[in-house]
């Protein structure tokens, strides 16, 4: 996305909360700083771009879309490789957010709950965090070079781990996906999406 759509969906999802003033653009800025950190290779702002371009296409499934926009704008807000408590710091970081900017209470916890259902350890449940993750998993059903390039990105975010370890953990990671009776819940992005994700995971956990 250019900078002006970006600064557009930013000061839309907080008009949606019903701030008219959107925090001032620091706070923008500061998230596209941390998504341009050296230590990432696919949680960048291309990933946020690609996930923000999906929401504008499909906003209209949202319950509460400011909510979805904002908690996408959060979501990989902080990524240390080393980590494990990813999502819950940058759900944290989003809550803070909500609270400073005047956002009510029961918006900046709904938020916070969406920003942690990234961990992806359990099937999403109500309409906005169907379209939430189904939106941040929208890479797994890209086209064979994007898919390529993903792969790539993601393995040398986590160089540093020995093949012996990363290669049957990454597998598994994939085979979770693809055990599910449905990758995507949303019906526009499942018919899109759903049969290139299952070809895509298979030729890579075959590959490995």
């Amino acid at each position: 996305m250019t900078p002006e759509a970006l600064l557009a969906n930013w000061t839309e999802a907080w008009g949606a909360l019903g701030i008219a003033a959107a925090p001032d653009q620091a706070l923008c800025l500061e998230l596209q700083r941390r998504y341009g950190e050296p230590q990432r290779h696919y949680h960048t702002m291309q990933h946020l771009g690609e996930c923000l371009v999906w929401f504008e296409r499909e906003k209209a499934l949202a319950e509460r879309p400011g909510e979805v926009a904002l908690a996408l704008w959060f979501h990989d807000a902080i990524y240390d490789v080393h980590a494990h408590d990813n999502e819950a710091r940058s759900a944290d970081w989003s809550r803070e957010a909500m609270r400073a900017a005047g956002a009510n209470e029961e918006a900046a916890e709904r938020i916070h709950v969406l920003v942690m259902a990234t961990r992806h350890d359990a099937v999403p449940e109500g309409r906005d965090a169907e379209l939430l993750i189904d939106i941040d998993l929208s890479i797994l059903g890209a086209e064979t070079a994007r898919f390529a390039e993903y792969e790539r990105q993601v393995h040398a975010e986590y160089a540093f781990v020995p093949d012996a370890v990363r290669l049957p953990r990454r597998r598994a990671i994939l085979q979770r996906f693809l055990d599910r009776q449905a990758i995507y819940a949303t019906p526009r992005m499942h018919a899109l999406l759903e049969a290139r994700a299952r070809t895509n995971l298979q030729h890579s956990i075959a590959a490995r």
